[in-house]
């Protein structure tokens, strides 16, 4: 309970920024709650699909591949079936790798929709708690200037004591922050790698299989 109550006392002391700066912490946890379980999401789905949809792309079973990455809605299922579509109806590896690449554009800001926000929160409640700082600190200043020249050091200390709350308060929301949009940038990347993997490796499958048509 005396830890608690600490945490109150601290939180009551800092002045009014120590809201803003909650509002701003709720505001990170939100979206960075929402983009984890999505990117999660996203991750096992392509990782189900990708299981499923490689031994058809190695055994050239590009119909069936194209009727499963039709009817699935996963990420890499978006990409896979844009270079399935244009499979066998376009000669040149090229048109293919350029056609699943837009589609990998279109996919790409989808992945990193809302993740910036994270940083920004981070980046706002430090700015926050060095404002209020600095408020705190006009406003005890003011005071001292005007208070009993032997009370002036305490008074002092203790005002500057107080106002530094919010610079504390906001470093210990920004840092948390920070450290979790890291996270969710590196799920992102790793998506983004994978998508890029499987479609380097069916289009490998699609050259070599438009060789083996030519030479037979």
């Amino acid at each position: 309970m005396d830890f608690f109550y600490s945490i109150v006392s601290f939180f009551a002391t800092g002045g009014v920024f120590m809201y803003p700066i909650l509002i701003v912490f709720a505001f990170g946890v939100a979206v960075a709650v929402e983009r984890f379980i999505t990117l999660t999401q996203v991750t096992h789905k392509n990782q189900a699909v990708w299981e499923k949809v490689q031994p058809l792309l190695d055994g050239g079973e590009f119909d069936e591949a194209r009727d499963m990455t039709s009817e699935d809605e996963s990420t890499i299922s978006q990409v896979l079936n844009m270079g399935l579509s244009l499979q066998g109806t376009v000669r040149r590896r090229e048109d293919i790798e350029i056609a699943m690449e837009e589609s990998m554009m279109e996919i790409v800001p989808r992945l990193e929709k809302r993740t910036p926000y994270v940083a920004l929160a981070s980046s706002i409640a430090t700015l926050l708690g060095l404002l209020g700082t600095i408020m705190g600190l006009i406003q005890a200043f003011t005071a001292v200037a005007n208070a009993n020249p032997a009370e002036k050091a305490d008074l002092l200390s203790a005002s500057i004591s107080v106002a530094m709350n919010t610079t504390a308060f906001g470093l210990m929301v920004a840092i948390p922050l920070l450290v979790v949009h890291a996270v969710l940038s590196s799920k992102t990347g790793d998506i983004v790698d994978s998508l890029e993997m499987a479609t380097v490796k069916a289009l490998n499958v699609f050259s070599r299989r438009a060789r083996t048509a030519v030479a037979a």
